[in-house]
């Protein structure tokens, strides 16, 4: 396990398993001029040679529109380079949010296994 803070704002617990980064953001602060997690993410991937990436977020207390706009750019960018993201461990209230501003694009896992072995069905919201 690596503790990476990149950028104000983002506190970033990442772990590699094969042909995986396993990240773990943790805002540690909200700042007018805070580098975007999708670029922060997005440079982790490009310094590990690989595209694919699970986003644990679990300790994200509240999502807003401009925390999915960073997954959803983060996601056509993973795309667009043969690669992949997946988000695992939302709570029940932040997956709704995700469904909200997300238009349905991004799928919560239950958690990181689930995520990257890709189970038929991802955590359905109650």
């Amino acid at each position: 396990m690596a503790q990476a803070h990149v950028a104000p704002g983002w506190d970033l617990e990442v772990n590699r398993g094969p042909d995986w980064l396993i990240v773990r953001p943790r805002r540690i602060k909200q700042a007018a001029g805070d580098a975007s997690l999708a670029d922060q993410v997005w440079a982790l991937l490009e310094q590990s040679l690989t595209r694919r990436v699970v986003l644990q977020l679990g300790e994200i207390e509240s999502l807003d529109r401009s925390l999915v706009g960073e997954l959803s750019k983060l996601q056509e960018r993973a795309a667009e380079g043969d690669g992949v993201m997946r988000v695992c461990g939302l709570s029940a209230a932040n997956e709704q949010l995700l469904h909200k501003y997300g238009d349905g694009q991004i799928a919560n896992y239950s958690d990181c296994k689930a995520a990257v072995n890709a189970e038929v069905r991802p955590r359905q919201p109650r």
